[in-house]
């Protein structure tokens, strides 16, 4: 899924050329980093900056605790914290949580859920990624221990047994205090996978664009997207996917070269690669949110499309020939560079080399390698074309085995041929769509192209209901949990506000127990 570009949109960070289209459309959370303004306790005191990382004894195996330990990233404020408040406990889930310290924060709902209710915020790295490791490296044998249940139980045993660095963080446990689990995206459905396989740790919960759902054939991605683009580049954009297709359907070759030299991709040399690197500029639509403007990439695309003459095309586009010219031209002009750099095109847009670096490193902090594992193993999430029938903005020549295969590119060791992986294992134990849990709150985005896995799927028809709400305002992916999104979007800010009133009822209700 060409995943690994993708993180780095959402990280904000520099393009790095990636020798595969795996990580382009990876659900990461937007990063926010930490405000540089001074800490301070709400008795005066001057606390810890809140990029100060701290660390914890995590076990490397939840089955085997004679395995030992490794340590685990966290950091935490307590700036709005008072005695009897609660904890409020999140992990970005599959990337380096370096850049991410501004969800504890009131930057974000979890610092706004920690200032209503006195409470302190910690955010805690995902087991490997970042530099969270288990083992010095990232082959599939230590990935082994790279699970939905690890990452569980991570959550659960640090709740249960840190002690925090503030004053009194060695009496805060689940039933000394509230806890409230929190995270967006995947991070979002491993709140919800938690509360369903352990419940009574975690008070409440709070599921931002939770993929809740594990799926395989995720062709459902691009619903959102064609939805809410612009009309006619929606149009024109079907209309050269029809024709690459077409051409397809009938073994075409030349016709797909030409087309292909169209876009300056005439070196890729599989047609799959090629089908999946025009699907790049429709992975740019997740990096939107509400204070993105005009001069977003993916706008960018569409103009170049769309407007010719200074005149926009109507609901209908330009027509086909003129949309392989523009969008060709976008590529040679602006989005080659933009993706690739300096590397050649099958370099960076090839899948078929698996002696590029790529595949074979074993290097820690490889977000990009760790969330494969996850992928390949449990969650799928393969982005495909859509069945016959219905509209395609994107190739039917991408099918789930594109993906498959590329996880035997990076783990020969541990698949000798495609695996599927257990999406339905992964529902039948957390629950997926059918989740049903008391104090969970689940926010959702109209436009968020993850929707599809969420609880607010099309034709799903969840109700939400007073102990489980489920809300959903005009936004992107996980656009709820930044603050700002609210100040530049009332659904958005409606989205918080319901979020703030049921954490104030829920925790209203809490009694410790022993």
């Amino acid at each position: 899924m060409m995943w690994a570009v993708a993180l780095l949109i959402l990280s904000g960070l520099a393009r790095a050329a990636v020798p595969n289209a795996m990580l382009r459309g990876m659900q990461s959370l937007p990063k926010l980093s930490a405000p540089e303004r001074p800490v301070i306790s709400p008795n005066g005191t001057a606390l810890p900056n809140i990029t100060t990382v701290y660390y914890f004894d995590q076990l490397i195996d939840h089955n085997n605790p004679d395995v030992g330990t490794f340590q685990q990233r966290y950091w935490m404020n307590w700036e709005f914290y008072e005695p009897g408040g609660p904890i409020i406990l999140m992990t970005p889930g599959e990337d380096n949580a370096d850049g991410y310290e501004g969800y504890i924060t009131n930057d974000t709902i979890n610092g706004l859920i920690a200032q209503q209710q006195n409470g302190a915020a910690i955010l805690i790295e995902h087991r490997f990624f970042g530099y969270s490791n288990p083992y010095d490296n990232l082959t599939s044998q230590s990935l082994a221990l790279l699970t939905i249940q690890q990452a569980i139980d991570d959550l659960v045993y640090f709740a249960s047994t840190a002690d925090l660095p503030m004053l009194g963080g060695d009496a805060v446990k689940p039933g000394q205090a509230p806890w409230i689990l929190i995270g967006g995206s995947y991070s979002g459905a491993l709140t919800s996978w938690t509360m369903v396989n352990k419940p009574g740790v975690f008070w409440a919960g709070y599921a931002s664009s939770a993929v809740v759902e594990a799926i395989t054939d995720f062709y459902g991605y691009f619903t959102p997207i064609r939805e809410y683009m612009p009309q006619n580049c929606s149009s024109d954009v079907q209309a050269v996917i029809a024709y690459l297709d077409g051409m397809y359907a009938v073994n075409d070759t030349a016709g797909i070269q030409t087309l292909k030299e169209a876009f300056g991709l005439g070196d890729v040399v599989h047609v799959d690669d090629f089908a999946y690197a025009l699907q790049s500029n429709l992975f740019d639509w997740q990096s939107l949110q509400p204070d993105v403007g005009p001069g977003a990439m993916f706008f960018e695309f569409c103009d170049a499309l769309e407007v010719k003459n200074g005149v926009n095309a109507g609901p209908e586009g330009w027509g086909l020939e003129n949309a392989i010219y523009s969008w060709g031209n976008f590529w040679n002009t602006t989005y080659y560079n933009y993706v690739c750099e300096y590397e050649d095109a099958e370099a960076c847009l090839g899948t078929y080399d698996t002696s590029q670096s790529y595949w074979t490193s074993v290097t820690v902090n490889d977000a990009s390698r760790s969330w494969f594992w996850m992928v390949c193993n449990q969650v799928g999430y393969y982005q495909a074309g859509p069945p016959e029938g219905q509209p395609a903005i994107v190739s039917r020549i991408h099918q789930p085995i594109y993906d498959e295969r590329q996880c035997v590119n990076m783990f020969p060791e541990a698949f000798a041929y495609p695996p599927q992986p257990t999406t339905a294992e992964t529902n039948i134990m957390y629950a997926g769509w059918n989740v049903n849990t008391s104090r969970l709150f689940f926010a959702n985005g109209l436009r968020d192209p993850w929707r599809e896995a969420t609880v607010s799927a099309d034709g799903l028809n969840k109700p939400s209901t007073p102990s489980m709400p489920i809300y959903e305002g005009d936004g992107f992916h996980c656009s709820d949990m930044i603050t700002e999104n609210g100040i530049l979007d009332s659904t958005v800010a409606a989205v918080q506000e319901a979020a703030l009133m049921y954490m104030n009822e829920w925790l209203a209700e809490w009694e410790p127990y022993a």
